[in-house]
């Protein structure tokens, strides 16, 4: 526990009111996205799907996405807290979620999208890795980053989604050679852009099938 953690009392990330990181009405409040799923690319739907019109036409590196709650109402508050307000007190809360949600993936090792240099400066931590390591310890699974960032790009919230997919076309590469079976994890699934560009560098690394998962995923 940290100094500061002493002195000051928490905040919950999603309302502000003193307690937890994340306090009991808005974990009750966060939309939990249950089966059933598109199998490749994890929207909600009305029956279970191979392909959906999200992902239907596409080329997706990656065998699977599942997201675990719905990237809406105070998820966003959540996610924007853990993000860009350095809580990184949240990754235990939120890995718990994740795993109560989607079941521990059958691979070799979990790793998750590097963030952006410059950025992760001023935050003072990659979200991301901080949820990859909160579910390695969870699901009992070694936790490797596996990947680089080449450069820097403009921000894919800021983006059109049809501009998203080139936006971060050879922005990544693999530090080195990937086991066969990879999780991937990101903070939140918008179109699978990011979560595929990884994927295709995961793969010219070694790996076989990535499957990802995300904390939160945008439903349409």
């Amino acid at each position: 526990m940290g100094v500061l953690s002493l002195l000051l009392p928490g905040r919950c990330a999603g309302c502000g009111r003193p307690g937890s990181s994340i306090c009991g009405p808005c974990l009750t409040s966060l939309v939990r996205l249950a089966l059933p799923v598109c199998e490749r690319c994890g929207a909600p739907g009305a029956w279970p799907v191979r392909r959906c019109a999200e992902c239907a036409g596409r080329r997706l590196a990656f065998r699977s996405a599942r997201g675990a709650i719905a990237y809406e109402g105070v998820a966003r508050a959540i996610v924007s807290g853990w993000k860009e307000s350095g809580r990184r007190d949240s990754a235990p809360s939120l890995a718990r979620i994740v795993a109560e949600l989607i079941p521990r993936p059958e691979v070799d090792v979990v790793t998750f999208v590097p963030g952006d240099r410059e950025r992760s400066l001023v935050r003072g931590h990659v979200p991301a890795a901080g949820l990859a390591l909160a579910l390695g310890r969870l699901w009992s699974v070694e936790v490797l980053p596996l990947l680089a960032r080449r450069g820097r790009v403009q921000r894919q919230a800021s983006l059109p989604l049809d501009e998203r997919r080139g936006n971060v076309r050879g922005v990544f590469a693999a530090r080195g050679p990937a086991p066969p079976r990879v999780c991937l994890v990101d903070d939140v699934y918008t179109t699978g852009s990011t979560a595929s560009a990884c994927a295709t560098e995961l793969r010219r690394a070694g790996a076989r099938t990535i499957d990802v998962v995300c904390l939160a995923r945008a439903v349409r």
